[in-house]
Protein backbone atom coordinates (compact mmCIF):
# COMPACT_ATOMS: atom_id res chain seq x y z
CA UNK A 1 0.00 0.00 0.00
CA UNK A 2 1.32 3.38 -0.56
CA UNK A 3 0.18 5.64 2.67
CA UNK A 4 -0.05 2.41 5.07
CA UNK A 5 2.79 0.80 7.05
CA UNK A 6 2.66 -1.71 9.60
CA UNK A 7 1.04 0.49 11.99
CA UNK A 8 -1.38 3.23 10.47
CA UNK A 9 0.40 5.95 8.11
CA UNK A 10 3.54 7.63 9.28
CA UNK A 11 5.71 9.86 7.91
CA UNK A 12 7.60 13.43 8.54
CA UNK A 13 5.00 15.93 9.57
CA UNK A 14 4.40 18.54 7.67
CA UNK A 15 6.09 16.15 4.29
CA UNK A 16 4.48 12.95 3.98
CA UNK A 17 2.21 13.68 6.54
CA UNK A 18 0.79 16.93 5.11
CA UNK A 19 -2.17 18.75 6.25
CA UNK A 20 -3.79 18.01 2.83
CA UNK A 21 -3.03 14.03 3.47
CA UNK A 22 -4.79 14.33 6.52
CA UNK A 23 -7.59 15.90 5.45
CA UNK A 24 -8.01 13.79 3.01
CA UNK A 25 -7.24 10.61 4.50
CA UNK A 26 -9.83 11.74 7.31
CA UNK A 27 -12.67 11.94 4.87
CA UNK A 28 -11.78 8.68 3.06
CA UNK A 29 -11.79 7.15 6.31
CA UNK A 30 -15.51 8.89 7.31
CA UNK A 31 -16.68 7.44 4.06
CA UNK A 32 -15.47 3.72 4.87
CA UNK A 33 -17.08 3.96 8.73
CA UNK A 34 -20.04 5.06 6.95
CA UNK A 35 -20.89 2.22 5.79
CA UNK A 36 -21.43 0.68 9.43
CA UNK A 37 -22.52 4.00 11.39
CA UNK A 38 -24.05 3.34 14.57
CA UNK A 39 -23.74 7.18 16.16
CA UNK A 40 -22.24 8.91 13.81
CA UNK A 41 -19.27 9.65 16.50
CA UNK A 42 -15.63 9.42 15.59
CA UNK A 43 -13.49 9.80 18.98
CA UNK A 44 -9.89 11.60 18.05
CA UNK A 45 -7.28 11.73 20.54
CA UNK A 46 -3.22 12.43 19.81
CA UNK A 47 -0.12 12.76 22.25
CA UNK A 48 2.10 15.59 22.45
CA UNK A 49 3.65 16.29 19.59
CA UNK A 50 3.54 20.40 18.19
CA UNK A 51 2.24 18.98 15.02
CA UNK A 52 -0.77 17.01 16.49
CA UNK A 53 -2.51 20.61 16.81
CA UNK A 54 -2.09 21.06 12.79
CA UNK A 55 -2.96 17.53 12.07
CA UNK A 56 -5.64 17.08 14.40
CA UNK A 57 -7.61 20.11 13.01
CA UNK A 58 -6.85 18.86 9.56
CA UNK A 59 -8.79 15.25 10.35
CA UNK A 60 -11.59 17.08 12.22
CA UNK A 61 -12.07 19.01 8.94
CA UNK A 62 -11.85 16.26 7.10
CA UNK A 63 -14.38 13.99 9.50
CA UNK A 64 -17.26 16.93 9.70
CA UNK A 65 -17.27 17.32 6.14
CA UNK A 66 -18.08 14.25 4.96
CA UNK A 67 -20.55 14.07 7.92
CA UNK A 68 -19.22 12.88 10.74
CA UNK A 69 -19.90 14.33 14.49
CA UNK A 70 -16.05 14.83 15.97
CA UNK A 71 -15.07 13.71 19.49
CA UNK A 72 -11.57 15.49 20.69
CA UNK A 73 -9.90 14.17 24.22
CA UNK A 74 -6.55 15.55 23.42
CA UNK A 75 -3.38 14.04 24.84
CA UNK A 76 -4.40 10.40 25.60
CA UNK A 77 -2.47 7.34 25.40
CA UNK A 78 -2.94 5.08 22.42
CA UNK A 79 -4.50 2.03 24.55
CA UNK A 80 -6.73 4.90 26.06
CA UNK A 81 -8.26 5.46 22.57
CA UNK A 82 -8.85 2.02 22.16
CA UNK A 83 -10.98 1.35 25.35
CA UNK A 84 -12.66 5.15 25.11
CA UNK A 85 -14.18 4.59 21.20
CA UNK A 86 -15.75 1.28 22.42
CA UNK A 87 -17.11 2.87 25.92
CA UNK A 88 -18.12 6.19 24.37
CA UNK A 89 -20.12 4.28 21.48
CA UNK A 90 -18.45 5.82 19.01
CA UNK A 91 -18.51 4.36 15.27
CA UNK A 92 -14.40 4.67 15.18
CA UNK A 93 -11.57 6.02 16.85
CA UNK A 94 -8.67 7.75 15.83
CA UNK A 95 -4.92 8.18 17.26
CA UNK A 96 -2.79 10.86 16.08
CA UNK A 97 0.77 9.75 17.18
CA UNK A 98 4.52 8.17 15.79
CA UNK A 99 4.75 6.01 18.83
CA UNK A 100 8.54 6.12 19.73
CA UNK A 101 9.26 7.66 16.40
CA UNK A 102 11.09 11.36 16.79
CA UNK A 103 9.02 14.36 17.43
CA UNK A 104 9.39 15.45 14.14
CA UNK A 105 7.51 12.26 12.92
CA UNK A 106 3.83 11.77 13.41
CA UNK A 107 1.30 9.42 12.58
CA UNK A 108 -2.51 8.39 12.25
CA UNK A 109 -4.09 5.17 13.59
CA UNK A 110 -7.38 3.83 13.27
CA UNK A 111 -9.52 1.40 15.45
CA UNK A 112 -12.78 0.32 14.77
CA UNK A 113 -16.00 0.79 17.20
CA UNK A 114 -14.95 -2.18 19.01
CA UNK A 115 -11.59 -0.58 19.70
CA UNK A 116 -9.72 -3.15 17.54
CA UNK A 117 -6.70 -1.67 14.88
CA UNK A 118 -7.66 -2.06 11.58
CA UNK A 119 -6.46 -4.73 9.51
CA UNK A 120 -5.08 -4.70 6.00
CA UNK A 121 -8.24 -5.06 4.38
CA UNK A 122 -9.75 -2.44 5.60
CA UNK A 123 -7.07 -0.29 5.58
CA UNK A 124 -6.64 -1.17 2.25
CA UNK A 125 -10.54 -0.18 1.41
CA UNK A 126 -9.83 3.47 3.23
CA UNK A 127 -6.47 3.92 0.91
CA UNK A 128 -8.65 2.97 -1.93
CA UNK A 129 -11.51 5.90 -1.30
CA UNK A 130 -8.64 8.11 -0.57
CA UNK A 131 -7.20 8.26 -4.18
CA UNK A 132 -10.92 7.86 -5.85
CA UNK A 133 -11.48 11.81 -6.25
CA UNK A 134 -14.71 10.94 -7.81
CA UNK A 135 -15.70 9.38 -4.77
CA UNK A 136 -14.46 12.04 -2.17
CA UNK A 137 -16.50 14.72 -4.10
CA UNK A 138 -19.71 12.87 -4.14
CA UNK A 139 -19.29 12.51 -0.23
CA UNK A 140 -18.98 16.05 0.69
CA UNK A 141 -21.83 17.05 2.90
CA UNK A 142 -23.30 20.49 2.94
CA UNK A 143 -25.90 22.80 4.96
CA UNK A 144 -27.09 20.94 7.92
CA UNK A 145 -25.02 17.21 6.82
CA UNK A 146 -21.85 18.96 7.57
CA UNK A 147 -20.73 17.52 11.00
CA UNK A 148 -19.79 19.33 14.15
CA UNK A 149 -16.48 18.74 16.64
CA UNK A 150 -17.16 19.15 20.33
CA UNK A 151 -14.09 18.85 22.95
CA UNK A 152 -13.81 16.89 25.63
CA UNK A 153 -11.57 17.36 28.49
CA UNK A 154 -12.71 14.72 31.07
CA UNK A 155 -12.28 10.86 29.86
CA UNK A 156 -9.20 10.72 31.51
CA UNK A 157 -11.29 9.38 34.41
CA UNK A 158 -12.48 6.42 32.13
CA UNK A 159 -9.70 5.60 31.58
CA UNK A 160 -8.11 5.65 34.56
CA UNK A 161 -10.93 3.32 36.18
CA UNK A 162 -10.51 1.01 33.58
CA UNK A 163 -6.34 0.49 34.08
CA UNK A 164 -7.72 0.15 38.11
CA UNK A 165 -9.65 -2.68 37.36
CA UNK A 166 -6.71 -4.46 36.21
CA UNK A 167 -4.92 -4.35 39.49
CA UNK A 168 -6.38 -6.71 42.13
CA UNK A 169 -8.74 -4.74 44.84
CA UNK A 170 -7.31 -6.48 47.81
CA UNK A 171 -3.59 -5.43 46.57
CA UNK A 172 -1.90 -2.30 48.00
CA UNK A 173 1.36 0.00 46.18
CA UNK A 174 1.92 1.23 49.65
CA UNK A 175 5.65 1.24 50.28
CA UNK A 176 6.90 0.87 46.71
CA UNK A 177 8.79 3.37 45.77
CA UNK A 178 8.26 3.90 41.64
CA UNK A 179 10.37 5.82 39.13
CA UNK A 180 7.94 6.61 36.06
CA UNK A 181 9.51 8.09 32.88
CA UNK A 182 6.65 9.19 30.46
CA UNK A 183 8.98 10.16 27.91
CA UNK A 184 7.07 13.61 27.98
CA UNK A 185 4.70 11.80 25.94
CA UNK A 186 1.11 11.07 26.25
CA UNK A 187 0.81 9.28 29.73
CA UNK A 188 2.46 11.96 31.59
CA UNK A 189 -0.76 12.98 33.39
CA UNK A 190 -2.75 9.60 33.50
CA UNK A 191 0.30 7.66 34.66
CA UNK A 192 1.11 9.11 37.97
CA UNK A 193 -2.54 9.34 38.72
CA UNK A 194 -2.68 5.55 38.45
CA UNK A 195 0.15 4.55 40.41
CA UNK A 196 -0.30 7.02 43.31
CA UNK A 197 -4.04 6.08 43.84
CA UNK A 198 -2.62 2.81 44.29
CA UNK A 199 -1.09 4.20 47.24
CA UNK A 200 2.70 4.12 45.58
CA UNK A 201 5.67 6.83 46.53
CA UNK A 202 5.52 8.15 42.99
CA UNK A 203 8.65 10.00 42.00
CA UNK A 204 8.44 11.30 37.70
CA UNK A 205 10.88 12.05 35.40
CA UNK A 206 10.23 13.76 31.64
CA UNK A 207 6.74 14.33 32.21
CA UNK A 208 6.89 17.77 30.73
CA UNK A 209 5.98 17.92 27.56
CA UNK A 210 6.45 21.30 25.00
CA UNK A 211 5.91 19.84 21.65
CA UNK A 212 9.52 18.66 20.88
CA UNK A 213 10.90 16.86 23.55
CA UNK A 214 8.47 13.14 23.44
CA UNK A 215 11.06 10.34 23.44
CA UNK A 216 14.13 12.80 23.18
CA UNK A 217 17.14 10.63 24.91
CA UNK A 218 14.22 9.38 27.57
CA UNK A 219 11.30 6.68 27.94
CA UNK A 220 11.23 3.44 26.73
CA UNK A 221 13.91 3.34 23.92
CA UNK A 222 16.65 5.50 26.27
CA UNK A 223 15.70 4.23 29.78
CA UNK A 224 19.13 5.49 30.93
CA UNK A 225 18.15 8.05 32.92
CA UNK A 226 15.42 6.12 34.73
CA UNK A 227 17.80 3.49 35.49
CA UNK A 228 20.13 6.02 37.25
CA UNK A 229 17.52 7.75 39.14
CA UNK A 230 15.97 4.27 40.05
CA UNK A 231 19.41 3.81 41.53
CA UNK A 232 20.36 7.18 43.33
CA UNK A 233 16.50 7.34 45.01
CA UNK A 234 16.45 3.57 45.85
CA UNK A 235 13.66 2.93 44.54
CA UNK A 236 11.81 -0.63 44.27
CA UNK A 237 11.31 0.01 40.22
CA UNK A 238 11.37 2.01 37.02
CA UNK A 239 8.73 1.60 34.34
CA UNK A 240 9.53 3.72 30.78
CA UNK A 241 7.00 4.13 28.56
CA UNK A 242 6.78 5.57 25.09
CA UNK A 243 5.44 8.50 23.47
CA UNK A 244 1.96 6.89 23.37
CA UNK A 245 2.26 4.24 26.27
CA UNK A 246 1.77 1.13 24.43
CA UNK A 247 5.35 0.24 25.16
CA UNK A 248 6.44 -0.60 28.66
CA UNK A 249 10.68 -1.15 29.65
CA UNK A 250 10.91 -2.12 33.18
CA UNK A 251 14.09 -1.20 35.37
CA UNK A 252 14.99 -3.52 38.52
CA UNK A 253 16.22 -1.86 41.45
CA UNK A 254 19.74 -1.66 40.03
CA UNK A 255 18.68 0.15 37.57
CA UNK A 256 19.15 -2.45 34.93
CA UNK A 257 16.62 -2.63 32.14
CA UNK A 258 14.41 -6.02 32.20
CA UNK A 259 15.20 -7.78 28.51
CA UNK A 260 11.59 -7.81 26.97
CA UNK A 261 11.34 -11.57 26.40
CA UNK A 262 12.55 -11.82 30.48
CA UNK A 263 9.58 -9.74 31.14
CA UNK A 264 6.98 -11.52 28.48
CA UNK A 265 8.08 -15.40 29.88
CA UNK A 266 7.74 -14.40 33.59
CA UNK A 267 4.41 -12.42 33.27
CA UNK A 268 3.33 -15.86 31.23
CA UNK A 269 4.26 -18.05 34.19
CA UNK A 270 2.53 -15.90 36.48
CA UNK A 271 -0.48 -15.39 34.61
CA UNK A 272 -0.47 -19.42 34.63
CA UNK A 273 0.21 -19.84 38.27
CA UNK A 274 -2.77 -17.80 38.83
CA UNK A 275 -5.14 -19.57 36.56
CA UNK A 276 -5.64 -16.92 34.15
CA UNK A 277 -3.46 -17.21 31.02
CA UNK A 278 -6.55 -18.81 29.07
CA UNK A 279 -5.59 -22.31 27.26
CA UNK A 280 -2.04 -22.37 28.50
CA UNK A 281 -1.06 -20.72 25.45
CA UNK A 282 0.88 -17.17 24.89
CA UNK A 283 1.82 -15.02 21.98
CA UNK A 284 5.26 -13.59 20.74
CA UNK A 285 6.66 -12.24 17.23
CA UNK A 286 9.20 -13.98 15.13
CA UNK A 287 11.75 -11.13 17.26
CA UNK A 288 11.28 -13.42 20.37
CA UNK A 289 14.24 -15.11 21.52
CA UNK A 290 14.17 -19.06 21.04
CA UNK A 291 15.02 -19.30 24.54
CA UNK A 292 11.62 -17.77 25.97
CA UNK A 293 9.76 -20.12 24.02
CA UNK A 294 12.02 -22.92 25.67
CA UNK A 295 11.35 -21.64 29.30
CA UNK A 296 7.53 -21.84 28.57
CA UNK A 297 7.52 -24.68 27.25
CA UNK A 298 8.54 -26.28 30.62
CA UNK A 299 5.59 -24.70 32.13
CA UNK A 300 3.20 -26.56 29.37
CA UNK A 301 2.59 -23.28 28.13
CA UNK A 302 2.42 -23.30 23.92
CA UNK A 303 4.38 -20.37 21.92
CA UNK A 304 2.74 -18.56 18.99
CA UNK A 305 4.35 -17.02 16.33
CA UNK A 306 3.35 -14.02 14.47
CA UNK A 307 4.87 -11.21 12.80
CA UNK A 308 5.96 -7.99 14.00
CA UNK A 309 3.45 -4.97 15.18
CA UNK A 310 1.14 -5.49 18.16
CA UNK A 311 -2.14 -5.60 16.00
CA UNK A 312 -0.39 -8.78 14.59
CA UNK A 313 -0.43 -10.05 18.08
CA UNK A 314 -4.05 -9.35 19.18
CA UNK A 315 -5.15 -11.00 15.84
CA UNK A 316 -3.07 -14.57 17.22
CA UNK A 317 -4.45 -14.23 20.41
CA UNK A 318 -8.29 -14.05 18.66
CA UNK A 319 -7.05 -16.19 16.51
CA UNK A 320 -5.85 -18.75 18.84
CA UNK A 321 -8.54 -17.98 21.67
CA UNK A 322 -6.12 -16.83 24.37
CA UNK A 323 -5.22 -13.52 26.36
CA UNK A 324 -1.77 -12.39 26.89
CA UNK A 325 1.03 -12.22 24.47
CA UNK A 326 3.42 -8.92 23.26
CA UNK A 327 6.66 -7.87 21.91
CA UNK A 328 10.26 -7.96 23.06
CA UNK A 329 10.35 -4.60 22.55
CA UNK A 330 7.63 -3.78 25.04
CA UNK A 331 4.30 -4.15 23.73
CA UNK A 332 2.31 -6.33 26.17
CA UNK A 333 -1.44 -7.33 25.66
CA UNK A 334 -3.16 -8.41 28.27
CA UNK A 335 -6.52 -9.03 26.46
CA UNK A 336 -8.86 -9.12 29.44
CA UNK A 337 -8.34 -5.62 29.72
CA UNK A 338 -6.73 -3.78 26.63
CA UNK A 339 -6.93 -4.45 23.17
CA UNK A 340 -3.47 -3.20 21.84
CA UNK A 341 -0.51 -3.18 24.01
CA UNK A 342 -0.74 -0.90 27.20
CA UNK A 343 2.17 -0.22 29.38
CA UNK A 344 -0.13 0.64 32.47
CA UNK A 345 -1.66 -2.61 32.01
CA UNK A 346 1.72 -4.29 31.76
CA UNK A 347 3.37 -2.40 34.63
CA UNK A 348 0.27 -3.07 36.94
CA UNK A 349 0.67 -7.09 35.81
CA UNK A 350 3.97 -6.44 37.28
CA UNK A 351 3.74 -5.13 40.16
CA UNK A 352 0.82 -8.01 40.88
CA UNK A 353 3.54 -10.41 39.94
CA UNK A 354 5.99 -8.78 42.35
CA UNK A 355 3.39 -8.36 45.44
CA UNK A 356 2.48 -11.78 44.92
CA UNK A 357 5.69 -13.44 45.04
CA UNK A 358 7.61 -11.14 47.11
CA UNK A 359 11.13 -11.21 45.52
CA UNK A 360 13.64 -8.69 44.50
CA UNK A 361 12.56 -7.49 40.50
CA UNK A 362 16.64 -8.28 39.85
CA UNK A 363 16.28 -12.01 40.33
CA UNK A 364 11.72 -12.18 39.82
CA UNK A 365 12.45 -11.23 36.11
CA UNK A 366 15.71 -12.71 35.14
CA UNK A 367 14.55 -16.49 34.74
CA UNK A 368 16.49 -17.75 31.98
CA UNK A 369 18.99 -17.09 29.82
CA UNK A 370 18.51 -16.03 26.41
CA UNK A 371 20.45 -17.10 23.63
CA UNK A 372 23.33 -15.06 21.85
CA UNK A 373 21.09 -12.56 20.11
CA UNK A 374 22.08 -9.61 17.52
CA UNK A 375 20.51 -7.11 15.44
CA UNK A 376 21.26 -4.52 13.25
CA UNK A 377 18.98 -1.36 11.75
CA UNK A 378 20.41 -0.30 8.66
CA UNK A 379 19.66 2.92 7.05
CA UNK A 380 18.74 2.10 3.50
CA UNK A 381 17.71 4.25 0.20
CA UNK A 382 15.36 1.79 -1.45
CA UNK A 383 13.45 -0.63 -0.09
CA UNK A 384 13.69 -3.16 -3.02
CA UNK A 385 12.35 -6.68 -2.47
CA UNK A 386 14.79 -8.97 -0.79
CA UNK A 387 14.28 -11.69 -2.68
CA UNK A 388 15.62 -9.91 -5.67
CA UNK A 389 18.93 -8.98 -4.22
CA UNK A 390 21.58 -11.73 -6.26
CA UNK A 391 23.51 -13.17 -3.67
CA UNK A 392 20.08 -13.17 -0.92
CA UNK A 393 18.72 -16.62 -0.93
CA UNK A 394 22.66 -18.14 -0.44
CA UNK A 395 23.49 -15.86 2.51
CA UNK A 396 20.34 -17.08 4.09
CA UNK A 397 21.11 -21.01 3.39
CA UNK A 398 24.72 -19.95 4.90
CA UNK A 399 23.53 -18.53 8.14
CA UNK A 400 20.71 -21.39 7.92
CA UNK A 401 23.55 -23.82 7.82
CA UNK A 402 25.44 -22.48 10.52
CA UNK A 403 22.18 -23.25 13.17
CA UNK A 404 21.53 -19.61 13.31
CA UNK A 405 17.76 -17.97 13.44
CA UNK A 406 17.52 -15.57 11.01
CA UNK A 407 15.16 -12.61 10.31
CA UNK A 408 15.80 -9.91 7.68
CA UNK A 409 12.73 -7.48 7.47
CA UNK A 410 12.43 -3.84 6.06
CA UNK A 411 10.49 -1.44 8.78
CA UNK A 412 7.30 -0.85 8.26
CA UNK A 413 7.47 2.97 9.22
CA UNK A 414 11.05 4.04 8.61
CA UNK A 415 13.71 3.66 5.90
CA UNK A 416 15.55 1.19 7.51
CA UNK A 417 16.13 -3.04 7.43
CA UNK A 418 16.52 -4.55 10.48
CA UNK A 419 18.57 -7.37 10.76
CA UNK A 420 18.16 -10.15 13.74
CA UNK A 421 20.16 -13.39 13.54
CA UNK A 422 20.23 -15.69 16.95
CA UNK A 423 22.51 -18.53 17.41
CA UNK A 424 24.18 -20.53 20.45
CA UNK A 425 27.79 -20.09 19.08
CA UNK A 426 28.19 -15.94 19.90
CA UNK A 427 31.87 -15.67 17.40
CA UNK A 428 29.85 -17.37 14.54
CA UNK A 429 27.02 -14.98 15.22
CA UNK A 430 29.36 -12.11 15.23
CA UNK A 431 31.12 -12.89 11.75
CA UNK A 432 27.99 -13.77 10.28
CA UNK A 433 26.04 -10.13 11.11
CA UNK A 434 29.28 -8.37 9.73
CA UNK A 435 28.83 -10.75 6.77
CA UNK A 436 25.18 -9.78 6.37
CA UNK A 437 25.91 -5.91 7.12
CA UNK A 438 28.38 -5.77 4.64
CA UNK A 439 25.82 -7.51 2.19
CA UNK A 440 22.81 -5.14 2.69
CA UNK A 441 25.09 -1.65 2.91
CA UNK A 442 26.19 -2.85 -0.57
CA UNK A 443 22.92 -4.21 -2.51
CA UNK A 444 20.71 -1.41 -0.97
CA UNK A 445 22.83 1.71 -0.75
CA UNK A 446 24.39 2.07 -4.53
Amino acid sequence: MKLFGTDGVRGKAGKKLSAFLAMRLAMAAGIYFRKNSITNKILVGKDTRRSGYMIENAIVSGLTAVGYDVRQIGPMPTPAIAFLTEDMRCDAGIMISASHNPFSDNGIKFFDSLGNKLGEAEEAEIEKIYFDDELIEKNQKTEFEIGRSKRIDDVIGRYIVQIKNSFPKHLTLKGFRIVLDPANGAAYKVAPTVFSELGADVIMINDDPNGSNINLNCGALHPEELGEEVRRLRADIGFAFDGDADRLVVVDENGNPIHGDMLLGKLATFLQSQNRLTNHGVCVTVMSNQALEDYLAKSNIKTYRCDVGDKNVLECLYRQNINFGGEQSGHIIVSDFAKTGDALVASLAVMHCVLTEKQKVSRLFNPFILYPQLQHNLKVDNKIPLLELQGYDALIQEFQSKQLRVLIRYSGTENLLRILLEGKDEQVLEASMEKAVAFFKSALNE
